[in-house]
């Protein structure tokens, strides 16, 4: 047995090391791309080189270090605009370092403002997102929906000691399911059950699963919360009930006392007070301002949807807001 743990310690060892040696190398690749892209971008600037010259290089590149692979004209003109794009952001220059060319070519080539390139490098470096995963989430539009989230923080959220800003969205994207359009909430609820993996992609890796069902006992009657979550950095409980239809005023009666005796019975000294979502079909938002106006819980309303967003329509739903705040700001001041 003693041998087995020195075995075990070896294989921690060499996953460790071999991660460091991974990132080392990220780290300089980018470096290379980020200085090629400095000395083609100040050439062209200067009007000493042309697109033609470009292609040159590419061709001279070829032909004379036939081993340096990835320095096509396509490729140059790409470390062109990544140098271009950050040039005059150095506060982002550690994260572009942290996470993959590929995943830096895709934030590159499908963001706009450098607000938006910000906030995925961020995600990225914190969620160690695949490739893959980070197209999902581009795809579902996480950007807006967690900007449009910020901007509805209920108020008793906004006063947490803890900073809860981009943690939860307005709205929750399942296109993983496969639901019919008519379903019940245990139909939901066992399918999310059942792609765990994706949800927790939807939701941030710092949610940690802690059951469905999840019983409580309070008095002489058993109470069952949907399903119930771990959150690592806000160190809080988060209790999730699920509304297969059109939200109601209610509901959120019976989720502010599941969060009452979470807080009571399950909560332990050292962590902060339980947050609660309601995920709904839909919502009519008129409707949640009012009922969240003198909801003391920290309690929200989300939408969930099943099939992939208007990314459109998210971006002109978080400009209205934009503009709204605005429009607000300005009438105070006056």
């Amino acid at each position: 047995m003693a041998l087995e743990k020195q075995f075990s310690d070896v294989i921690i060892l060499i996953k460790e090391l071999r991660n460091a040696a991974f990132k080392a190398v990220n780290v300089e690749l980018i470096n290379l791309y980020w200085q090629v892209g400095a000395y083609v971008s100040q050439r062209i600037e200067a009007e000493e080189w042309g697109k033609s010259v470009v292609q040159k290089l590419a061709l001279y590149i070829e032909q004379t270090e036939p081993d340096i692979r990835g320095f096509s004209d396509k490729n140059l003109w790409r470390m062109k605009q990544f140098y271009e794009a950050y040039k005059n952001h150095q506060n982002l220059s550690a994260l572009l370092r942290e996470i993959s060319w590929t995943n830096n070519l895709t934030i590159l080539s499908r963001t706009k403002s450098i607000e938006e390139k910000e906030f995925y490098l961020r995600l990225c470096v914190k969620e160690k997102y695949s490739s893959r995963e980070l197209e999902r989430q581009m795809n579902s539009g996480v950007f807006e929906r967690v900007m449009i989230g910020n901007q509805k923080l209920p108020a008793v959220m906004r006063e947490f000691d803890i900073d809860v800003s981009n943690t939860f969205k307005d709205s929750y994207v399942f296109e993983f399911l496969n639901l019919p359009e008519l379903h019940s909430e245990r139909q939901l609820q066992k399918a999310l059950i059942v792609e765990m993996k994706n949800f927790i992609l939807e939701l941030g890796k710092d949610f940690l699963f802690v059951g469905e069902e999840y019983r409580l006992q309070v008095g002489n009657s058993d109470f069952m919360i949907d399903l119930l979550f771990y959150h690592r950095s806000l160190r809080c409980l988060i209790a999730f009930e699920l509304k297969a239809d059109k939200f109601k005023p209610e509901h959120l009666g019976q989720l502010n006392f599941y969060l009452e005796a979470l807080d009571r019975d399950v909560k332990k000294e050292h962590e902060n007070p339980s947050i609660g979502i309601l995920l709904c079909k839909n919502k009519d938002i008129e409707i949640v301002e009012y009922a969240l106006s003198r909801n003391l819980s920290p309690a929200m309303v989300a939408e969930y949807q099943t099939l992939l967003p208007n990314k459109k329509l998210l971006q002109r739903k978080l400009h209205e807001i934009f503009e709204s705040s605005a429009d607000n700001s300005l009438g105070n001041n006056m």
